[in-house]
């Protein structure tokens, strides 16, 4: 589940289903709309951000050379990264990524990138940075710098009723549909289906059923063909008033962990990111932000590099 104890990624794509017919018959698509239902307002006004002389005082030369952060982002996974009706990356992670920008006096660029081709995108000078929902691990601090911004955890959905009458802590043997590299799809590989080895009973078919989309976990539970999703609980909880009530919460959210902003391990950007998101945190800009995405319970009051507790 998402802030699990080995969480890869808590990087389901989004969960950016627009309409229950979209969620149906849009296979793979990633395109999203939001409003008051959804308890985000993506037209809400965030404050203008201004440059701090300080913070850009840390940047780097080549990258204040380029006047830009080329940010990556697998924007699937509504609310926090994801392509409005229009095909625009907009969320959460995407206003932060602005944001953070904008105080170290720079522009972001920001890319869509499939999840797991982000860190090696950092490591390999592709990107500068990555916003996209990631879990900080000890894992991954071991390769990156992980400046942490917000915090999940990992929520389970069904069809509406539990027809099937789910029990999250007990999903041996159930159909489990999961985004590909997520650390929910890790946790079954190496906790759920271990357990159900271990207590004799049937484990999770396929070590879960694998997409590399969240839209694509969400249409799968939808249509019946899996049982349950596991996702990043705001994730989760979007997917739920974007299918129109097809779809139900069981159980408590698990496992609550740090986001990460991703960089290349030991840069001095680090520490500017680092300042950057507590000024933002401090002049308001960062609630303002989760508010227009409805994802507020998620607020921390401290950003740390590389805060991994496991």
């Amino acid at each position: 589940m998402t802030a699990r104890t080995q969480r890869t990624r808590l990087f389901a794509a989004g969960v950016a289903a627009v309409s229950v017919s979209l969620v149906l018959t849009g296979c793979g698509s990633s395109t999203s709309s939001s409003g008051s239902s959804t308890g985000a307002n993506p037209n809400a006004t965030v404050p203008a951000v201004t440059a701090d002389a300080s913070l850009a005082a840390l940047v780097p030369a080549d990258v204040k050379s380029a006047g830009k952060i080329v940010v990556a982002t697998d924007a699937s996974y509504a609310p926090n990264e994801f392509k409005d009706d229009k095909g625009a990356i907009v969320g959460m992670d995407v206003d932060l990524a602005n944001a953070i920008a904008k105080k170290l006096g720079l522009t972001a660029d920001v890319q869509n990138a499939t999840f797991d081709a982000i860190i090696p995108g950092i490591t390999g000078n592709k990107y500068t940075m990555s916003l996209s929902s990631f879990t900080d691990t000890k894992e991954r601090e071991a390769s990156v710098d992980m400046v942490t911004y917000f915090s999940a955890g990992t929520g389970a959905a069904v069809k509406k009723g539990n027809p099937d009458k789910i029990d999250p802590k007990d999903l041996c043997g159930k159909k489990v549909a999961v985004q590909t590299g997520t650390t929910q799809a890790k946790d079954i590989t190496d906790t759920i289906n271990p357990a159900c080895t271990k207590a004799g009973k049937p484990t999770v078919p396929n070590d879960g059923d694998k997409f590399d989309l969240q839209t694509d976990v969400t249409q799968a539970l939808v249509s019946g063909r899996d049982q349950v999703m596991l996702a990043d609980s705001p994730v989760v909880d979007y997917a739920i008033k974007q299918t129109n009530g097809q779809l139900e919460k069981v159980g408590d959210v698990t496992d609550t962990a740090p986001y990460g902003v991703v960089l290349l391990k030991d840069s001095p950007l680090s520490k500017a990111v680092q300042g950057a998101i507590q000024s933002l945190m401090a002049d308001g800009t960062y609630k303002s932000i989760l508010e227009k995405w409805g994802v507020q319970a998620g607020a921390i009051d401290k950003s740390v590099i590389n805060g991994a507790t496991s």
